[in-house]
């Protein structure tokens, strides 16, 4: 059934004692590092139809427009485990805060100059992204083995979180009239001044030295490893759900129901919240589901949702079936 059960090989006694204060305080650290990487994203998604606007996109113009983003965080991940077995999951997630800002930066002042501007703007943010990622789950693994339960899903909540503040503020700088340009510049000051003093806190995950001696396998093996790609397809399809709605739901609420640029962003914010309780409440319903069962049921919520926003009569059904695609979604990665 997919239950989940401590490994034994994994700091057996852990799972009575009480977790270190090293511990502990990776753990705030690990959840104020997701929660960073959440704002970052939802602040340049919650402004998407400002963008489409200002420089006077089609859809279709839109669309390639956002590859860049996508192109930028295929690039970064096959060399995101080398990278952050180099230089450790902390300074390889500063490095990357500083590459994300850089790119936030400069795709908002791209909405003033041009497309190609913004282009390059998101080719760094998704680089960026990408590896931070990684090196984020890294040591949320490291830390997770450590507390020896199952908590990685709320961490994904912290993720959450920032995407719904993310949001929020978005929809506040919308309100307020301020412009793209200065929102995403606050944004990346804010990210190259937290991050880097959040990591301090860090395990030392994702850095251990084999040694010269050591064997070393090659990097291709998993990529030939059946269960690894039947995992790779399954969040696939969990990353194009989630991704649709932080791409696309806001600007289906203005063309599809008529809602305002406001109104609009409070759809993506729907979204955002459901996922953020599925993902918080989500090792409960592991325990008792299954990881099978309860992706199952995740993937069917899932569809309904979109099926709601897609083809609902109204505003309020499309918000009702935001916050079912985003508590379906919640558990796929």
């Amino acid at each position: 059934e997919g239950r989940v059960t401590p490994d034994p090989r994994v700091a057996p006694d852990l799972g009575t004692d009480p977790p270190t204060e090293a511990v502990q305080r990776s753990k705030a650290a690990v959840y104020l590092v997701f929660i960073a990487a959440g704002v970052c994203g939802a602040s340049w998604a919650s402004r998407l139809p400002q963008v489409r606007d200002e420089l006077g996109l089609t859809p279709a113009v839109l669309g390639f427009a956002l590859l860049a983003l996508a192109v930028g965080s295929l690039v970064s991940l096959p060399s995101a485990g080398l990278v952050v077995h180099r230089l450790g999951s902390a300074r390889t997630i500063v490095a990357m805060a500083v590459v994300v800002a850089l790119g936030l930066a400069t795709a908002g002042l791209g909405v003033r100059i041009g497309l190609v501007v913004v282009l390059v703007g998101l080719f760094l943010l998704g680089y960026g992204a990408g590896t931070w990622d990684v090196a984020m789950n890294v040591e949320g693994a490291a830390v997770e083995q450590e507390l020896a339960r199952p908590i990685m899903s709320r961490f994904h909540a912290g993720f959450s979180v920032g995407t719904v503040l993310g949001a929020l503020v978005g929809a506040a700088m919308i309100a307020l009239g301020v412009s793209v340009t200065v929102h995403l510049a606050l944004i990346s000051v804010l990210v190259v001044a937290v991050v880097p003093l959040t990591t301090r806190a860090f395990l030392p995950a994702g850095d251990t030295d084999q040694g010269d001696d050591a064997p070393r396998e090659n990097p291709l093996r998993s990529w030939r490893e059946p269960r690894t790609l039947l995992i790779g397809l399954f969040v696939l399809t969990m990353a194009f759900a989630e991704g649709t709605a932080n791409d696309w739901l806001g600007i289906a609420a203005i063309d599809g129901h008529g809602a305002s640029a406001t109104a609009a962003t409070l759809a993506f914010g729907a979204f955002l919240v459901a996922m953020t309780v599925g993902r918080w409440f989500g090792p409960q319903v592991i325990d008792r589901l299954g990881r099978v069962r309860a992706l199952r049921a995740s993937a069917a919520i899932a569809f309904v949702g979109l099926v709601l926003v897609v083809l609902g009569p109204s505003l309020v059904v499309a918000f009702a079936g935001a916050m079912l695609w985003g508590l379906g979604t919640a558990l796929g990665f």
